[in-house]
């Protein structure tokens, strides 16, 4: 790995793991599109699975008697299923058809952000466990991006935040551990520099997420709403340029 290629990566991690400090979440929908213009797609899924794991461990699950074990018990056979079903296809399937999903699916989510009206309180009816549970650990595993739809289902399930907070995070930690013997299963895992790059790159990842933590009072909620959406989208449509080059 040349000096200007580790010099992106720790760029990228850094911002990412700002915006995860500010936010509780959207690291690797900041920093997957924007690695596999240096690294493959295959490389960079199980990297910021490796600093989730670590970023999750200290910022998430702090708070674990507020977790809902009813809801992680029913949601956890079909995340299990959905990363199985992701892992086997990012080892096998062309990247070149995988770059254009992910760059599809990180628009598709930024668009919904800037037009959906404000949150819906109805309770979501528990059988949008089946396809969320799916969904959610197929591109958890596919693209590192599986929070998104977790969350969505979960908001609705858990009206009280700090449940909802406890319980997304217990979730994120549970897919990136069923990720990461799903990695090690398929190959995945042992890459030539992977373990290496994740080790260099955890003091990005550390600064971070403590001057995310920092900005959190400085910054307005919806100043960095739209400073995400935009760097979603345009990295979004770098992917899928790559993907069709």
């Amino acid at each position: 790995m040349s000096t200007t290629e580790y010099l992106s990566i720790a760029a990228t991690i850094t911002v990412a793991y700002t915006v995860f400090g500010l936010t509780g979440f959207g690291a690797a929908m900041v920093a997957v599109p924007v690695l596999v213009q240096v690294v493959p797609l295959q490389f960079a899924v199980p990297l910021i699975v490796l600093l989730d794991l670590l970023a999750t461990t200290l910022v998430g699950l702090r708070n674990g008697k507020l977790v809902s074990r009813k809801e992680l018990l029913r949601l956890s056979p079909f995340l299990l299923l959905g990363v199985w079903i992701g892992a086997t296809a990012l080892a096998r399937l062309d990247a070149r058809w995988l770059l254009i999903g992910l760059g599809v699916f990180v628009i598709a989510m930024a668009a919904r952000s800037l037009l959906s009206p404000a949150a819906d309180q109805r309770v979501l009816h528990s059988g949008w466990v089946v396809p969320a549970g799916l969904a959610g650990g197929m591109f958890s595993a596919l693209f590192g991006t599986g929070g998104p739809i977790y969350t969505m289902y979960l908001s609705r399930r858990l009206p009280d935040l700090e449940t909802f907070r406890a319980t997304i995070a217990t979730v994120i930690f549970l897919s990136a551990i069923v990720r990461l013997a799903a990695f090690a299963g398929t190959g995945l895992l042992h890459q030539e520099g992977l373990v290496l790059t994740a080790a260099s790159a955890v003091p990005f990842s550390l600064g971070g997420l403590a001057l995310g933590a920092s900005l959190r009072k400085k910054i307005a909620p919806a100043t960095v709403k739209r400073l995400l959406l935009v760097f979603l989208t345009a990295g979004g449509c770098g992917v899928i340029l790559r993907g069709l080059s």
